[in-house]
């Protein structure tokens, strides 16, 4: 039986406190990034997440590009990308993000990716490519993948992360208790697994986790205790906001001072670095995580 976090009717209706309000994207540069997103026809998860740094970030001149299409295999609770059987695979793509990524002139790049359970490799092949020609027309910019469950593939997690990124990123999104509830069907241990095995091969390890979610400060704590335990370099931790009101409804909105303890406490658990505040997501501030 799938625990629920108990949220009162008053948390339901409550507005989002002062420090998550946004403003619009606007700008030149977002102008810029936007234009050159269609033209390419790229998918970006900034805008299939509902990024609320999306107006930060484009106006910076950088964005977080999702290869392997923009419908996902899996059916999380939290997410905004859409649910479905794929039917995009498109072998030009890591070109086509290649080129983009040398216009925009971008120092560091974010590459992510939906869920791919259906295709045997999990896209790893596709997830080489982007890495290796993105390198190649582009020698100065460092990278960071961001790369999906592979259900215990290892042999695709090793093709993913052998293009030459700087750091490999897996979101574990959650604490233990809560992942039947938010990733149904992902393993808390699997990707505890996954981590381990990237750092193994010599990567920068990189996760992210959501708070709101109903899990309590003794959860966050073990979190942070096993993912350093497993090898993780960096750790970014925000606010959940939910999506739309067919996804999983916030627990709690989480004090700005709570992630600033947070942070303390990561640190003297054994993590490199810990990005932590109700707006941060897992590429927010990524090209400061190239060389912790």
């Amino acid at each position: 039986m799938i625990e629920l976090p108990v949220i009162s009717e008053e948390a339901t209706k409550r507005k989002k406190p002062d420090w998550l309000r946004v403003k619009l994207p606007v700008g030149k540069e977002y102008a810029k990034v936007r234009k050159l997103v269609d033209e390419h026809k790229l998918h970006t998860i900034c805008e299939s997440g509902n990024c609320p740094n999306m107006g930060e970030c484009w106006g910076a001149g950088t964005a977080t590009f999702m290869i392997l299409g923009n419908v996902c295999t899996r059916s999380c609770s939290f997410c905004a990308v859409a649910t479905g059987r794929p039917n995009e695979y498109d072998t030009d793509e890591p070109r086509r993000v290649a080129e983009a990524i040398k216009l925009m002139g971008v120092k560091h790049a974010v590459i992510t990716s939906v869920n791919r359970d259906e295709l045997k490799d999990r896209g790893a092949e596709i997830w080489y490519q982007t890495v290796v020609l993105t390198k190649g027309m582009s020698p100065s910019t460092t990278i960071e993948t961001l790369i999906p469950d592979v259900k215990s593939n290892w042999d695709a997690l090793y093709r993913m992360i052998e293009g030459g990124q700087e750091v490999v990123s897996h979101n574990m999104e959650t604490v233990g208790r809560l992942y039947r509830m938010v990733r149904p069907q992902a393993k808390y241990e699997r990707s505890l697994e996954q981590i381990k095995l990237t750092k193994a091969y010599g990567k920068r390890t990189k996760t992210g986790i959501m708070l709101g979610l109903g899990e309590s400060k003794d959860e966050v704590y073990k979190a942070m205790d096993d993912l350093a335990a497993h090898g993780c370099d960096i750790l970014t931790l925000g606010q959940y906001l939910q999506p739309t009101k067919m996804h999983i409804e916030v627990a709690e909105f989480i004090h700005p001072d709570l992630f600033a303890h947070y942070k303390e406490e990561g640190l003297k658990r054994g993590l490199k670095y810990v990005e932590s505040g109700p707006l941060v997501r897992s590429s927010y501030h990524a090209e400061r995580h190239v060389h912790v």
